[in-house]
């Protein structure tokens, strides 16, 4: 539901920010844009006008967030569940171990040594895999050699590393060590019972949770469905392969955006790149069985941006038109029928990625049944510009002690600042001096070593 009017903005892990917008820029902004150093920063902060209806950028990530339900569940295959979140709690089909088990390569022994041995012919061994149920008890003074994993034989009291054990020539095993009842078995139950509750509906399952499971006794896992999301990317300028020529331009978006969401736990049915048609844009909205519809450009008022006449066209609800952020500020976010979404983000690169983290990110989590992550913060290195009115969100790179440092290129069309970053930092409106503290919005990835 689209958060209202009064609401706090707030959130578990909020940044804190105002919940609503400063005064609105000058009604006569400089037709200029500021003049930028060669690193790409602004000199100078252009007042581009926004729409006095846009959305404080805490209350738009909020209301992303509660657009939506978490998605059904579905029955999938361990192999299958990576990354999807528990729809039920997990509880244990079996014993673990489900029999005594030895930890260790070496002899089961039984009782005080030193212990008698088995004829070295016969076939004797305890090896792991082996069903050694209905096995005679090991009788009191005497040891078998076993394997690590195998079946403990009923009679034995302990388990003598083969390190820490000497056979003889008479078939006797001496103890180099001293033995204690129960050494190196791993008994029954140990790590669970039967029953037991092992992690709680909303875990996420990664290969750790999925061996658990897989040991627990599952082949398949309840979970929440992936999220389904198709991207449009929209433009006649863009170019698929080659170099920018003739006026065109590379599309940097369509070949970022599939796997980037693929991180978040969805599932990309199709990237289109589509030219700037309405009725192609509103054949390709109305004809989508995605959960998220993601549109790149076209969110603005120009003559070829078509994306708010065919969210009229198809009767959508806006729940977000225009966000007090830079950059990225025509971002929006419409439901388009029951549990089905666009997210509209702007064309330039790092406008769009604003969006995909204002807007998609959240709405993404909620479909997927993700808890809200705790929000982290750190301590600026060096000062934040900031845009006199709206939150702006800065390539920065983590340092030892918690610190960032803000980097370079962080304009609304480039991808170099954010290719070296591993957050963005949330810059409240008016910037931020060195040591002051901001919130951070992560990314999937590690940046390099040195930039």
């Amino acid at each position: 539901m689209p958060v209202s009017e009064h609401d706090s903005s707030s959130e578990p892990g909020s940044f804190g920010e105002p919940a609503h917008p400063s005064p609105h820029p000058s009604p006569h902004p400089s037709p200029h844009p500021s003049p930028h150093s060669p690193s790409g920063t602004p000199m100078t902060e252009h007042l581009s006008p926004r729409p006095h209806s846009a959305t404080p950028w805490p209350r738009a990530h909020l209301t992303a967030a509660r657009a939506a339900e978490a998605l059904p569940a579905e029955e999938r295959p361990l192999g299958e569940a990576l990354g999807q979140v528990l729809a039920e709690p997990l509880e244990a089909l079996t014993d673990l171990p489900s029999f005594d088990t030895s930890a260790m390569d070496g002899w089961a022994v039984s009782g005080p040594g030193p212990w008698r041995l088995p004829p070295p012919q016969g076939d004797s061994d305890v090896l792991a895999g082996a069903d050694h149920s209905g096995a005679a008890p090991l009788r009191d003074g005497h040891a078998v050699r076993i394997a690590t994993g195998a079946r403990v034989p009923p009679g034995a009291t302990a388990v003598l590393r083969s390190e820490h054990g000497k056979a003889t020539d008479q078939g006797e095993l001496h103890a180099t060590r001293r033995v204690t009842h129960g050494q190196d078995i791993r008994p029954r139950g140990q790590e669970c019972r039967h029953g037991d509750h092992l992690l709680p509906e909303g875990t996420t399952v990664s290969p750790a949770v999925a061996g658990l499971a897989a040991a627990a006794g599952y082949d398949r896992l309840r979970v929440i469905r992936r999220p389904r999301v198709e991207v449009l990317v929209l433009g006649d300028e863009l170019l698929r392969e080659g170099l920018p020529q003739g006026g065109r331009i590379r599309d940097a978006l369509g070949p970022m955006l599939g796997p980037w969401l693929a991180v978040l736990g969805t599932e990309v049915i199709a990237t289109r790149r589509l030219g700037d048609d309405a009725d192609v844009l509103h054949e390709a909205v109305t004809s989508s069985d995605a959960d998220l519809v993601l549109t790149t450009g076209g969110t603005a008022s120009g003559p070829v941006d078509h994306v708010h006449p065919t969210l009229r066209r198809v009767g959508a609800e806006l729940l977000v038109d225009g966000v007090a952020v830079r950059p990225g500020h025509p971002m929006l976010l419409a439901r388009l029928a029951p549990g089905r979404h666009l997210v509209g983000l702007p064309g330039n690169p790092l406008a769009a990625v604003a969006g995909l983290l204002t807007l998609a990110e959240p709405l993404l989590r909620t479909l997927s049944g993700r808890p809200a992550p705790t929000r982290t913060r750190a301590t600026l290195a060096e000062a934040a510009q900031g845009h006199p009115m709206d939150t702006r969100l800065m390539p920065v790179l983590r340092l030892p002690g918690d610190r960032v440092r803000p980097l370079a290129f962080h304009g609304p069309a480039m991808l170099r600042g954010l290719a070296a970053a591993d957050a963005l930092a949330v810059v409240p409106p008016g910037g931020a001096a060195p040591g002051d503290t901001v919130g951070l919005l992560s990314l999937p990835w590690e940046a390099p070593a040195a930039v």
